[in-house]
């Protein structure tokens, strides 16, 4: 946007954006709860152990403390490799799995949540990527064991989701990290990890920095790196990614788990949402708790902006003693999304505030009389302000459409009211028991371009 954050990183929306912003989430919760998945909110902050688990972030996690010690004076630098010490959570993933283990006695499994909350991350502010920011997850979550169909499932929801908002064309990009680690194993690469983290920055360095990465740091072969980037370079919009896979001449029992799983959500996926699912064996995803299915999902035209919605599967994040709880889940980075509806106005708010009736004042005794008409339109649904001043009607009306609002309501002395509709000029005889707007006026709407 042109408008200048005072504090870079941590956006601010206008109240019509911020109507955008609300569009996107009802519409995200509408989904979610339409295939069965709970509300949970959890804290904002964690232990730094718990979250600095699984994968290399230290370097994003904001670390919380107190500006007094207990003494009254002034706190020192905290130690952030205490683990005991709290941050800020840098996504919604690993404080779920902490929720599980803690109420486990209190789900029932499989448990299917979506969550909506703020997440912090120190990173470098750019476009699509922000310090504060909100996400909007959905997780399954087994106890012991969760069929691979929640996968396939997962895949599904989350393409209907995206498809109900104002937002172009999309791809969810899918991959196994069985598919690659049993790759990289036939080939004799046995860092699996290290050639995970590499692969992930195809997009970022391009093929040639990538196989000098593995050469240099992994120890592979020109043969090695050649056969790895050549698997990340399969892309498939149906099953067919599976026969181009064993060209390649590589076998095993885990790249062929890998295989059969991608080949199911593919499968599913051409069948109940054609064109939005991809096989695309370069996804990695950084983080190590990733076990089986990966996402990254893009714009079509915007795919500088980055992955939109991503994760996976995970089988280890969250345990108990022997108790595992195995979970598959997507986020969508719903702060990367408005701003890029916003910034390329694919939708904009029909007004910038709710109201949809302001009640004129003929002087300042008729300020009861008008909070009167107020209630009966408020009673039935229809948002409305009353003037506060009783000013000339013409300033009245001014105020209205500065507001944005589209109705000015007038009552007579002898009591009869009146309605103007002030961006047509068009007025009439009203009843605050029973006048309505119209549908279109009497709730803000989300316009696409």
């Amino acid at each position: 946007m042109a408008r200048t954050a005072s504090l870079s990183g941590f956006p601010e929306w206008l109240p019509q954006e911020r109507l955008v912003e609300l569009h996107v989430l009802d519409t995200l919760r509408k989904t979610f709860e339409l295939h069965g998945f709970s509300s949970i909110e959890t804290r904002a902050v964690e232990t730094v152990g718990q979250l600095l688990r699984k994968g290399e972030i230290d370097k994003e996690v904001y670390g919380l403390s107190r500006l007094q010690d207990d003494e009254g004076e002034a706190a020192g630098k905290s130690d952030k490799a205490d683990p005991h010490a709290l941050a800020l959570h840098f996504d919604l993933t690993v404080p779920f799995a902490r929720y599980v283990v803690e109420n486990a006695g209190y789900l029932a499994f499989p448990f299917r949540r979506y969550q909506i909350q703020k997440v912090w991350r120190g990173e470098r502010p750019q476009e699509g990527r922000a310090r504060e920011f909100t996400q909007a997850d959905i997780d399954v979550v087994g106890d012991g064991e969760l069929p691979f169909r929640y996968d396939v499932e997962i895949a599904l929801v989350i393409a209907e989701a995206l498809s109900a908002l104002p937002i172009p064309d999309f791809r969810l990009r899918i991959n196994n990290r069985k598919l690659a680690e049993g790759f990289y194993r036939g080939i004799g690469l046995t860092d699996t990890a290290g050639v995970l983290r590499s692969i992930d920055k195809l997009e970022k360095i391009g093929a040639e920095k990538v196989a000098e990465l593995l050469k240099s740091e992994l120890g592979a072969t020109d043969e090695q790196a050649g056969l790895a980037l050549k698997l990340a370079t399969i892309r498939t919009e149906d099953t067919s990614f599976v026969e181009q896979v064993r060209a390649l001449g590589v076998t095993g029992e885990l790249l062929e788990e890998g295989l059969s799983e991608l080949e199911q959500v593919i499968e599913a996926a051409v069948q109940r949402a054609p064109g939005k699912v991809i096989a695309d064996l370069s996804i990695a995803r950084g983080l190590d708790y990733y076990t089986g299915t990966v996402v990254e999902t893009v714009l079509v035209g915007h795919e500088q902006l980055g992955s939109i919605c991503s994760g996976g599967r995970y089988d280890a994040l969250a345990s108990k003693g022997n108790r595992k709880f195995p979970g598959v889940g997507l986020s969508i980075g719903v702060t990367r999304l408005v701003s890029r509806i916003l910034s390329q106005e694919f939708a904009t708010a029909s007004r910038s505030v709710p109201t949809a009736v302001l009640v004129a004042l003929n002087d300042d005794a008729s300020w009861s009389a008008a909070q009167d008409v107020a209630a009966q339109l408020r009673g039935r649904g229809i948002a409305t302000e009353v003037a506060a001043k009783a000013e000339k009607f013409g300033k009245q009306i001014k105020f209205a459409d500065r507001r944005g609002i589209p109705f000015v309501w007038f009552t007579d002395d002898d009591g009869k009211h009146q309605v103007k509709d002030i961006r047509s000029g068009d007025q009439v005889d009203a009843d605050p028991a029973s006048w309505s707007p119209s549908e279109e006026d009497l709730h803000v709407r989300v316009v696409t371009s």
